[in-house]
């Protein structure tokens, strides 16, 4: 099977994107006719919510900021609700380019979960110090984990069938690392299947960063100890879907 443009739901997490969200918006409509955009607004306290809404997107509103991993259980919820087979997550600051997308949703027709890996041999996207030793051990574990070579644990550009949008939407964590590490690990004990695609990762179109350099600083401890924690937490139920 080969899901067509309109069955896709784009979920773009964002808090206080006002600055670039409206041409990355653009930018998708423009390169994915077709789709549906939803920007999940994570307590944004600028004017993100009225700039999508401008530019043609559904805005899901989250009283205060819970994280990426928050504002994808709601889109989640939102895609099975509307009966969306496929989900794909896009940053809001431009940094995932949508001429990447037919490519992770035409991975959907072997695996449920498709991920966008940086490090797979396209573009020039680097990391050093900590966060690169933490990206490499939390690949080589994830893949023996889930017995899949896995180059980049921690992508947040991911495509998501049937059968991970039911589960995610019921089951997806919201703390820090959670919506990439520990979500992995939840969607295998669940049974879902997993594959890789290389993407070009850009910079910022504008913007502040999510992180810091506290959370760069401690990347390393905090990486292993959501891996902890996602193989501790109960095994969650399999999706319905077959």
């Amino acid at each position: 099977m080969s899901y067509p443009l309109d069955q896709v739901l784009i979920v773009m997490p964002a808090l206080n994107e006002e600055e670039v969200i409206a041409s990355v918006i653009s930018e998708v409509r423009a390169t994915l006719p077709g789709v549906t955009v939803v920007v999940v607004n994570d307590g944004s306290t600028d004017q993100t919510s009225a700039v999508a809404r401008a530019a043609g997107a559904k805005v899901l509103e989250l009283p205060f900021n819970l994280g990426v991993g928050g504002a994808m259980r709601l889109g989640f919820r939102y895609a099975r609700n509307q009966g969306f087979p496929v989900a794909v997550q896009l940053d809001s600051d431009g940094q995932h380019d949508p001429k990447n997308v037919p490519d992770l949703v035409a991975l959907l027709d072997s695996v449920d979960v498709a991920i966008g890996a940086r490090f797979a041999g396209s573009g020039t996207y680097e990391v050093r110090g900590p966060r690169k030793w933490a990206m490499r051990l939390l690949s080589a574990s994830l893949s023996r984990a889930t017995r899949t070579q896995l180059s980049d644990t921690t992508s947040g550009f991911k495509a998501h069938g049937p059968r991970a949008i039911d589960l995610f939407s019921r089951d997806f964590p919201a703390e820090y690392l959670g919506d990439t590490i520990e979500s992995l690990v939840i969607g295998h004990r669940a049974g879902l299947r997993f594959g890789q695609v290389a993407v070009t990762m850009r910079a910022r179109a504008g913007g502040v960063p999510s992180h810091n350099s506290l959370k760069s600083a401690i990347y390393l401890m905090r990486a292993f100890l959501a891996l902890t924690v996602a193989f501790l937490r109960p095994k969650p139920k399999a999706s319905h879907f077959a």
